[in-house]
């Protein structure tokens, strides 16, 4: 295949061809520093912002919230390392993890997966939408609900632009919108730091409860990514290194998340950040908080982008025929229908993401059990037998892995004993003096995927 041909298969502004399909060798590109636009670009979000903030209102002090910030700023060392499977099989993370749980035992979580990635992407939607509505009635355009749908109508088209015509198009607008993001960002900060009261006490004392807490606000939005980096490296040049991989896209989710998170927390030690927007607006000068909406806005954006492309992905793994184009209008309309409901039925935004905070559940040890699975077989994959069904190794038992599943299974159950959330909370918790471990069924699904599978491994590698 020419050059000409293979810039043309992923070039920016022209709808993507592949899908799942793995990319062959010739029409591989790009470099290591692309991921860290992605990652950086797609997490100057406000959330983090949020995030800092309650860390800071479960009672850890300005120190300590930082701490449990920049502690969730390198768990991207893992999603960034659940990339490196993709440069050797060049297909997306949840056809990997067939490998891991078997193809018929990768379903339920595919389907989960879909669900999780269109929840994120509505309350983006939402929160942008908002962002962009006062915004209308700060330069004097207030019509109600009008002004709102019209909000709602070009937040849904910048992030249905992007991810429609995808990959090459999704790492240039990240690129892109990280430079303008990482400057507004960056004069906010200029805002909100120096006003820092580091030397405040806690507002209560956090007691184990509030550490877990602050833990999991830090450390779920980071692990909802688990099923999707490899979505991002499977262009990659086989020759890239694996380290730089590694490193590039960890650096880029570390430094904006942090940053942000800092802000948050910074912003909490000055002001009451119940209303986390309202809050961040009063510490700002009135000419820059139309500019502050315009950075909730982007931020909404870069971040939906991601999710929503990889669902496009998600939906071929499930067995979708379609192309990934024309699966992701699946995915836009749910999102689009979903954003509907959130922002005219005030009750639909607090049910979904206590939803979406419950499923942590299922992706803590899905994420626990994938890398211990990557490790094991040190990213080596029979990249055929992902494709190939009931006639691949990867079918195992009636094409689910015994050993995935019993692993899977275990961390859940842990993960539920010892999840507090508003829909569900563990017997575990109050004898543990309110601590929510939900994130440790990542630690125990690793730990029993390796005792199950260590001394068979070999097994599980592909033929030379």
């Amino acid at each position: 295949m020419g050059q000409q041909e293979t810039v043309d298969v992923d070039e920016v502004f022209r709808v993507e061809t592949h899908g799942i399909d793995p990319i062959p060798d010739a029409e591989r590109h790009g470099s290591a520093k692309d991921l860290f636009w992605l990652w950086f670009g797609s997490n100057l979000t406000f959330t983090y912002v949020i995030n800092g903030a309650l860390a800071v209102a479960f009672g850890l002090s300005f120190w300590q919230a930082t701490a449990v910030v920049v502690i969730g700023g390198l768990s991207f060392f893992a999603i960034s390392a659940a990339g490196l499977s993709g440069i050797r099989t060049g297909t997306a993370t949840l056809v990997i993890s067939r490998a891991t749980f078997g193809v018929r035992g990768n379903f339920p979580a595919g389907v989960l997966n879909w669900v999780v990635s269109i929840g994120y992407t509505i309350v983006n939607t939402v929160v942008g939408t908002l962002a962009l509505e006062v915004f209308f009635a700060e330069i004097g355009w207030q019509s109600g609900t009008a002004g709102r749908a019209v909000a709602l109508l070009v937040t849904l088209a910048l992030t249905f632009a992007v991810a429609m015509w995808g990959h090459a198009t999704v790492q240039f607008a990240e690129r892109w919108m990280a430079y303008a993001l990482a400057a507004g960002f960056g004069v906010l900060l200029l805002f909100v730091l120096p006003g820092t009261d580091t030397a405040a006490p806690a507002a209560a004392a956090p007691g184990l409860s509030g550490w877990s807490l602050a833990f999991v606000v830090m450390l779920a939005g980071p692990f909802s990514y688990l099923p999707m980096p490899a979505d991002y490296t499977r262009y990659l040049p086989r020759t890239t290194s694996l380290r730089s991989i590694t490193w590039m896209g960890a650096l880029g989710g570390f430094l904006s998340s942090v940053a942000l998170g800092v802000a948050g927390v910074a912003a909490a030690t000055q002001t009451d950040m119940t209303d986390a927007v309202a809050g961040a607006e009063s510490l700002l000068p009135g000419w820059f908080q139309p500019l502050f909406l315009a950075l909730v806005l982007g931020g909404s954006v870069t971040n939906s982008i991601i999710t929503l492309y990889s669902s496009s992905l998600n939906l071929q793994v499930l067995g979708i025929p379609w192309s990934r184009a024309r699966a992701i209008v699946i995915s836009a309309a749910v999102t689009a229908a979903g954003s509907l409901a959130a922002l005219f039925l005030t009750d639909f935004t607090t049910s979904l993401l206590s939803f979406l905070s419950l499923l942590i559940i299922v992706f803590a040890p899905w994420g626990g059990v994938f890398l211990a699975d990557m490790l094991l077989r040190r990213c080596h994959y029979d990249a055929d037998a992902l494709h190939a069904g009931s006639a691949g190794a990867y079918w195992y038992r009636s094409g689910y892995h015994p050993a995935g599943i019993t692993a899977l299974l275990a961390g859940m159950t842990f993960a539920a004993l010892t999840c507090d959330s508003e829909l569900w909370t563990g017997p575990l918790v109050a004898p543990l003096g309110g601590a929510d471990l939900t994130l440790l069924g990542s630690v125990v699904s690793g730990l029993t995927y390796w005792a199950l599978t260590r001394r068979r491994v070999a097994a599980y590698a592909p033929a030379a």
